[in-house]
This record gives C-alpha cells, sequence and structure tokens, in this order.
C-alpha cells in the first residue's frame, strides 16, 4: 500500500486555504475515493458533492491541480507517484464550503430557456421523423450537467457574468430543443438577449472538458449563434423587413 500527498480546499468563499493529508492509497483508486479516505480518517466534517460514482450524474466536479474534472472519474495512477494532488473547488462558482460551490443560478438560467414546443401532429404519421435529422439533438441530451464547462468558460470563471450569460451547460439544453426536427419554437431573441450568446467568442475550451464527448461549440453554439445572425444581422433580411415597412 502506497502513500499520496493530497491538498484539499478548506474554507468558504470569503476565507479558506489548502490543508494536507498523507493517505495509503490503493491500485485504481479515484480522486473520490481518497476524498472519502480523507473524511474517514482525517477531516469528517468535509463537504463535497457525489452521487453514483460512475461519471453520469455529475456532482463530484472540482478542479484536480488546476484542471475541472470528475472526481469519480480522475484515476490517481494518471498523477506522478511522489506529485502531489490538489483538489479544489470549481473556479467559477462562489464557495459554499470546501468543495461544494453554489450553483443555483445555472437553475435560474435553465428555467429562463423557452420550453421545447413540438408542432402538431401530422394526421398519417404523427412526429415521424428519420434517424439523421434528430442526431444533433440527440447529442445534446448526453449531457449531464456537471458544470465542466461551466468552469471552464471565461466568461464566467474571469468575468463572473452568470446573470448575462447562461454559458454552454445551457445553450447545449438550447440546442436540444431548438435541433429537434419538431420544434417550431423561435429562441433568437432569448439567444440575442437573455441568454448572452455574443459573450461567446468560441475558444471551444467547453468542448476540451465534457466528459461526454459533446462537441460543444461545433454542434450547439455555432447553429444557434448562426440563428441568431439570420434572424437580427442578415443585411438582406433587414432590407426586405424595411422594404415591407416602407
Amino acid at each position: 500500500m502506497a502513500q499520496r500527498t493530497f491538498e484539499v480546499y478548506r474554507g468558504s468563499e470569503v476565507q479558506g486555504a489548502l490543508e494536507s493529508y498523507e493517505i495509503d492509497v490503493d491500485e485504481g483508486m479515484v480522486v473520490l475515493d481518497a476524498i472519502h479516505r480523507i473524511q474517514a480518517e482525517h477531516a469528517s466534517d468535509l463537504a463535497v458533492r457525489w452521487n453514483c460514482k460512475a461519471g453520469k450524474c455529475g456532482s463530484c466536479s472540482c478542479e484536480v491541480n488546476g484542471h475541472p474534472r470528475l472526481t469519480c472519474m480522475t484515476r490517481l495512477s494518471d498523477y506522478g507517484a511522489e506529485e502531489t494532488i490538489t483538489v479544489t473547488p470549481m473556479k467559477a462558482f462562489p464557495v459554499i464550503k470546501d468543495l461544494v460551490t453554489d450553483v443555483s443560478q445555472g437553475y435560474r438560467n435553465n428555467a429562463s430557456i423557452p420550453r421545447f414546443r413540438p408542432r402538431p401532429r401530422d394526421a398519417e404519421d404523427g412526429w415521424r421523423m428519420q434517424q439523421f435529422e434528430i442526431e444533433r439533438a440527440q447529442e445534446m441530451r448526453k449531457c449531464i450537467e456537471c458544470f465542466l464547462c461551466q468552469d471552464v468558460c471565461h466568461v464566467l470563471r474571469s468575468h463572473r457574468k452568470h446573470e448575462e450569460f447562461i454559458g454552454p451547460t445551457y445553450l447545449v439544453r438550447t440546442a436540444g430543443y431548438s435541433l429537434n426536427p419538431i420544434d417550431v419554437e423561435d429562441r433568437s431573441a432569448f439567444l440575442k438577449d437573455s441568454a448572452g450568446i455574443g459573450y461567446c467568442n468560441i475558444t471551444k475550451c467547453c468542448t476540451e472538458v465534457c466528459p461526454e464527448s459533446i462537441t460543444i461549440t461545433d454542434n450547439a453554439i455555432i447553429p444557434l449563434k448562426e440563428r441568431v445572425v439570420d434572424r437580427f444581422y442578415d443585411p438582406l433580411k433587414a432590407l426586405v423587413r424595411l422594404v415591407r415597412r416602407g
């Protein structure tokens, strides 16, 4: 049985610091296992979110050595045997306690998205559609709301614009609705004004950290940006609207 050194953030948004722990580790352990062992042997009051421990609930998101990770899917063997492993809360969100952050603004942003609105059923075949028509919408449904993409997004991480910009997690949710072939809701005005899609400058950092391998930038955000541009900034359409008003 080997020993590893961990540095774990302890405290709140206002006051906190890294505390060092030496624990015995077993082969095959992940970072969340180590956090649980620290709780069991050294710090019973250490706060951390987790649920499924299978990479599907998105609850255990933290930063491991400065990189947004699901701690239940991050193996200790990914790091050198002598390397100290540092576990800190997600930087983009206010800290409640230790590794637990306040992500409630995200749920308020989610509630602001115009709901899915299907077209009326066809008289003959209901909502029949081809598989190729729904593949992009199905990709968006893989999102586990781990908020790693929110954490790495510079608009939220560096500039704290949680109220002005809903972030990649909920642009994925919006794309899941809008790319569905039977959806008829026009979300262009919402994306432009309330969702703040203009803040995104498509650096693709959100795609890089997604544990479900959703191509967030290319398959969700860019198609939504195109709809906003077509709706509000297309010069030909603007001319047509001007002529009609005249």
